[in-house]
């Protein structure tokens, strides 16, 4: 079993709210870019944190960049405990965690183990199953954004984008352990997590790309994942892969409808 890394926080909303969601990003990005999610859950009333993955952001780099590495990690890290003087408050699982692409991936597969770590879960486009044309995508994607770091390179590549998500996205491509990126594509050969998808008994929710632009989650594979009753789906039109970043308000509608 992977041995797990600490992993850094950042937070939105009031620390004593009584439901906590936890925002886990996907390969290539750090845990500032989930700041939609962050900031529209802090509006609802939630606390909401945002953790750097192993060789993402400040966290610990690390050897193993296995997805059961990165599950191993975010399984470990549970919710600030709610009052100083309640330290086995830390016990209870989160109201809700938010994972996109890898995050998504590493999400299904801790909650698939712990069905006690959290009591809901949301996937944005998640790699659950990577096909090897998705495997190159992804690799073409992270060369161009390790090549040119900048924030001119992100905002040409993606002219819609807010302010926010281009400084952001430049930041976490300077932050990251390239080595730790590749890595990630080179040890896990075999990119499938289909098993623990089905393994989950958490209500789970898939928030998708749409496949006339770019999706990881289409085809073959959103029959075999919604084979489990526990899961639904929907997709957010004319979105890439990293639909809050394409269509912030229709992925926020998307996970308003669901946490309603």
């Amino acid at each position: 079993m992977p041995v797990p890394v600490t992993l850094p926080r950042q937070a939105w909303g009031e620390p004593h709210a009584p439901r906590r969601a936890l925002l886990v990003h996907g390969l290539g990005s750090n845990g500032a870019l989930m700041w939609l999610y962050g900031t529209a859950l802090a509006g609802l009333g939630w606390h909401a944190t945002a953790v750097d993955l192993r060789g993402h952001g400040t966290a610990p780099r690390a050897l193993d960049y296995t997805i059961a590495a990165y599950a191993a990690d975010v399984a470990a890290t549970t919710p600030d405990a709610a009052t100083p003087d309640a330290a086995d408050d830390t016990a209870r699982p989160w109201d809700l965690v938010i994972g996109h692409s890898l995050g998504g991936a590493a999400a299904t597969v801790a909650a698939a183990a712990h069905p006690d770590w959290t009591r809901r879960l949301v996937l944005i486009d998640p790699g659950i199953r990577l096909a090897d044309g998705d495997r190159s995508v992804v690799r073409d994607s992270q060369t161009r954004a390790f090549d040119d770091p900048t924030e001119a390179a992100v905002r040409a590549e993606h002219p819609l984008w807010h302010p926010n998500d281009v400084e952001l996205k430049a930041l976490a491509a300077r932050q990251a352990s390239r080595w730790g990126v590749e890595q990630t594509s080179d040890q896990n050969t075999a990119w499938d997590v289909t098993a623990d998808a089905a393994r989950l008994s958490v209500a789970t929710h898939v928030i998708a790309s749409d496949p006339e632009v770019y999706s990881i989650f289409t085809g073959d594979l959103v029959r075999d994942v919604l084979a489990n009753p526990h899961i639904t789906m929907s997709v957010v039109a004319g979105a890439g892969h990293s639909p809050h970043r394409d269509k912030p308000a229709d992925t926020l509608r998307h996970l308003m409808e669901v946490l309603a």
